[in-house]
C-alpha cells in the first residue's frame, strides 16, 4: 500500500509568485485550484500503483496498453472531499498526498489529504477525501489492476475502510432515485414540504411564522459555456478532470453566493459522475442549480448545489452529459436564511430528495432540519 504514496508541496509561504496563481478575490486560496491538484495527485497515485514505486514517467497509453480515469464508469461514479478546516491564512505551505487503500478488479480507492505546515513542524489537516480511479484498456473494456499486499495492521484497517467505501457506493447505486422510487419516509417529507412551501402561486406567503421566501428550483439555474483548449488536456489528450472540477466548483460557488446573498463556506464535494471524456475543441456548457436548502444547529444555512456539464454538438445543438457534480456550502453565523428552494416538477422533486440524502449522509453536518 505504501508503495503508491505520492505527495506534492504547494509553496505558498516561500514563493509569492506561486501564491499569486492560487489567490482568490478575498485574499485566500482558491479551493477549486486545490481540487484540481488533488485530482492530479490521485491520478499520480493510481499510476504509481500500476507501474511501480520507481516509475518516473507515465508514458503514452499506447505504450502501456491502459489508461486511468477518475470514476468514468456509469456504475462507479463516486468520490468525496470534506473540508475540515479553513485554508486561510494563505501564507502556509500545503502538502497534498495520497495512496491506494483498496483495489477491485479494475478500480482503485485512493485516499487523499491536504495538510497545512508551519515552521515549528506542526501539521493541520484541512481536507480529506477519496477518489475512485478506474483502469481501462486501450482497446476498450476494463483493465485488471495489481492487487494490494497488506504489510501492517494499519494497512489492513485502511483496506477495510476502502472496502466499506466501495460497498457503500454500490449500495447507493442500487438505491438511486434514477432506479427505484423514494422511500415512504422520503415521500412523506416531500409531501409535507410541498404543503408548507409549494402549493401556493404567490412567491411570498405572509404568515404569523414569517414563512420564508419561496424560490423555484428552476429560477436558481445559472450557466456558462466555453471552448475546451489543449492547454487543459491530460496525458491522454482529453480535458483534465481536475480542470472540469475547478470550473464546476467556481460556478457552483457563484450560485450559492447569489442564492444566500452573502459569502458562503465550502463544506464538501459530495459526488462526481465522470460519465464521458471531454474532447479538446468541444464546447462545454455548465449549468448550476440549487437543489436543496436547509439549516442545522451548527449552520444558519446549508446549500446543496448541482453542476451539470454537457458537451454541445454545435452543428445540431444537441447536448450530451459528461459530468455531474454535487457540492455543499454553508453559512456559519447570522440569522437563518429567509429563502427556501422549492421543486416544481417531479424531476426537480427527485433532485430535491437526492440533495436531502447527500446532506443526511454528510459527516460534516449535524442535525440538518
Amino acid at each position: 500500500m505504501h508503495d503508491s504514496y505520492c505527495e506534492v508541496i504547494l509553496p505558498f509561504k516561500s514563493s509569492r509568485e506561486f501564491l499569486e496563481q492560487y489567490t482568490n478575490a478575498s485574499g485566500g486560496i482558491r479551493t477549486g485550484k486545490i481540487m484540481e491538484v488533488l485530482d492530479s495527485t490521485a491520478g499520480s497515485v493510481a499510476y504509481k500503483h500500476l507501474l511501480g514505486p520507481e516509475v518516473e514517467t507515465v508514458g503514452t497509453m499506447q505504450e502501456q496498453g491502459f489508461y486511468v480515469v477518475t470514476a468514468s464508469l456509469s456504475h462507479v461514479p463516486f468520490m468525496r472531499l470534506d473540508m475540515l478546516a479553513s485554508i486561510y491564512p494563505p501564507l502556509r505551505d500545503l502538502r497534498l498526498s495520497g495512496y491506494v487503500i483498496y483495489t477491485g478488479r479494475s478500480s482503485m480507492e485512493v485516499a487523499v489529504q491536504l495538510v497545512a505546515l508551519d515552521d515549528g513542524g506542526a501539521e493541520e489537516t484541512l481536507m480529506l477525501g477519496r477518489f475512485c480511479m478506474v483502469c481501462r484498456g486501450v482497446r476498450g473494456g476494463s483493465y485488471e489492476v495489481p492487487q494490494l499486499t497488506l504489510a501492517t495492521p494499519e494497512e489492513k484497517n485502511l483496506y477495510e475502510i476502502g472496502k466499506g467505501f466501495r460497498e457503500k457506493r454500490q449500495m447507493e447505486s442500487r438505491t438511486a432515485l434514477t432506479r427505484v422510487p423514494p422511500t415512504s419516509a422520503e415521500a412523506e417529507a416531500l409531501h409535507s414540504f410541498y404543503l408548507k412551501a409549494g402549493q401556493y402561486e404567490d412567491a411570498y406567503i405572509p404568515s404569523p411564522s414569517h414563512q420564508p421566501e419561496r424560490v423555484w428550483m428552476s429560477d436558481t439555474r445559472i450557466e456558462k459555456s466555453q471552448l475546451m483548449f489543449p492547454q487543459s488536456r491530460n496525458a491522454h489528450s482529453k480535458i483534465f478532470g481536475g480542470y472540469l472540477m475547478r470550473l464546476a466548483y467556481e460556478l457552483g460557488f457563484a450560485n450559492a453566493t447569489i442564492f444566500c446573498r452573502r459569502p458562503v463556506r465550502f463544506l464538501s464535494l459530495d459526488k462526481i459522475a465522470f460519465t464521458k471524456p471531454v474532447s479538446i475543441g468541444s464546447t462545454l456548457r455548465l449549468r448550476s442549480t440549487i437543489i436543496h436548502s436547509t439549516a442545522s444547529e451548527r449552520y444558519s444555512a446549508i446549500i446543496h448545489v448541482r453542476v451539470e456539464a454537457n458537451v454541445v454538438d454545435v452543428s445540431t445543438g444537441l447536448e450530451e452529459t459528461t459530468n455531474d457534480f454535487r457540492f455543499t456550502w454553508a453559512l456559519d453565523d447570522g440569522p437563518p436564511l429567509p429563502r427556501n428552494v422549492v421543486p416544481k416538477t417531479y424531476e426537480e422533486s427527485m433532485l430535491w430528495l437526492e440533495g436531502r440524502r447527500s446532506l443526511d449522509a454528510n459527516p460534516s453536518l449535524s442535525n440538518p432540519t
